[in-house]
């Protein structure tokens, strides 16, 4: 296996990783600023109030794009196995 094949399995893999993370931490960080300057406006410094709405809206999330993350993860490793034989030479 080249050193070349590695560098562009191993880029495809981390990208993929960064494409599939990148709805939930964008909606983490969407959340977390609305209850961050809802928490200023109110001078309410309640620690739980910025745990539940980022779970709740990170599991909606979740669930709203799982087939598009399944969808994904099943064609990098369909790809992936299906050129084993090439890249064993």
């Amino acid at each position: 296996m080249l050193d070349s094949t590695i560098m562009t399995l191993a880029k495809e893999a981390i990208k993929l990783s960064l494409f599939l993370s990148a709805p939930l931490l964008v909606t983490a960080l969407v959340v977390g600023l609305a209850i961050s300057i809802f928490q200023a406006v109110t001078q309410i410094q309640e620690m739980t109030l910025t745990f539940v709405p980022k779970i709740l809206a990170m599991a909606l999330v979740l669930f709203l794009s799982l087939p598009w993350f399944l969808k994904k993860l099943t064609t990098f490793t369909e790809n992936l196995l299906l050129n084993i034989p090439g890249l064993i030479k």
